[in-house]
């Protein structure tokens, strides 16, 4: 277990359960204390940096989710305009060419 906890949380742990020692408490109970306490700060870092996993994953999707909505905004106004495009074009010709015979 030492090897995966960092001296800075063993430190850590030391600090507390000294703090917290009983009058005729052996070192060796405080010792077990400390090694108890560094097990919890191993473990809310676990659970802390699971949350923090949890929450990117959360933020990216809902990243994701606001393109798509966008990018189906976009879609149906571009396809608006192209399908007014021929007929617009269909009309403009029909007046140019009834414009054509009428002033000739």
């Amino acid at each position: 277990m030492n090897n995966k906890v960092s001296l800075e949380t063993q430190d850590q742990a030391a600090k507390v359960a000294k703090g917290t020692q009983k009058k005729g408490q052996t070192k060796d109970q405080t010792k077990l204390i400390a090694q108890g306490i560094e097990k919890g700060i191993a473990e809310y870092k676990k659970q802390q940096s699971k949350k923090s996993r949890e929450r990117d994953k959360d933020r990216k999707q809902q990243v994701k989710q606001k393109q798509r909505a966008a990018e189906e905004v976009i879609e149906p106004a571009e396809a608006k305009s192209t399908n007014n495009l021929p007929w617009l074009l269909l009309v403009l010709s029909w007046l140019v060419f009834i414009a054509y015979f009428v002033l000739s």
